[in-house]
């Protein structure tokens, strides 16, 4: 069982300055938010990401795909899976730049803390057998 800890969890990203309330097409949104076409449709596949088609079967996403891309690309980048941030992103607020998760996901961010330290543990001693293997190999 992981251990618990209090803390206040947030997640900073950059906001778009432009005005909310239209739409972009994929090839804006990987401009303006730096993710590959192919990991948006990554996103889009594992209900992250919500798209409308137009008639000519373009992908469009509102305005506010943007954030959320940025918090989805930075709950990766702390580990997350898809599947994790998928139960997560419902629960996230963002104003002005500051993605907040609700109380209720505290346990669920805490227990992906605990696994991640668990990896980190793992690698460490993977790391220590492996210099013991490379001095014996001296």
């Amino acid at each position: 069982m992981p251990p618990t800890v209090k803390s206040d969890i947030s997640v900073r990203v950059k906001s778009d300055p432009r005005p909310q309330g239209g739409s972009v097409r994929i090839g804006e949104l990987s401009r303006r938010s730096g993710a590959s076409v192919r990991s948006l449709r990554h996103y889009e596949q594992h209900g992250l990401l919500d798209a409308a088609r137009t008639s000519g079967n373009y992908r469009d996403y509102p305005d506010t795909s943007l954030d959320t891309v940025r918090v989805i690309r930075t709950l990766l980048q702390a580990g997350l899976t898809t599947a994790t941030i998928g139960r997560l992103l419902p629960c996230i607020e963002l104003i002005g730049g500051q993605a907040t998760p609700c109380s209720d996901l505290l346990t669920e961010l805490h227990h992906e803390r605990w696994r991640l330290d668990q990896q980190r543990q793992a690698l460490a001693r993977s790391t220590g057998i492996l210099d013991t293997v490379i001095a014996a190999a001296r």
